[in-house]
């Protein structure tokens, strides 16, 4: 079996109306619990949209330090993730066009190194 990460960045979301987002929420929610029936689901949550909620550990100094907001100010930034735990590629496609197609907006699909 083989990890996988299924991930948006927040930019990548488009604007659109709460309704939308709140008609979302079930397509995401079932699409989670079909992975978690499918034994495959390690991990899935969306992370807090505004990068000054978290904070940043960097030791490239020689030195462990702590600052908050993002490393590194980037236009893009991670919005969500899922990890599934899947036999080969083509199930990890399938499960990242299930989040894709259930969030509205694109994910990306990559394995973890071996």
């Amino acid at each position: 079996m083989t990890q996988y990460l299924i991930f948006f960045n927040q930019q990548w979301v488009g604007d659109h109306p709460a309704e939308w987002f709140a008609e979302r929420g079930p397509l995401a929610r079932a699409a989670v619990e079909e992975m978690r029936e499918a034994g495959v689901l390690v991990f899935a949550g969306g992370l807090e949209e505004d990068p000054a909620e978290g904070f940043s550990a960097d030791a490239t100094s020689g030195e462990l330090t702590f600052s908050t907001g993002p490393y590194r100010q980037t236009p893009e930034f991670v919005g969500g993730m899922t990890i599934v735990d899947v036999p080969g590629e083509d199930e990890a496609r399938y499960w990242g066009g299930r989040v894709a197609e259930a969030c509205g907006w694109p994910q990306e699909v990559r394995p973890f190194k071996g």
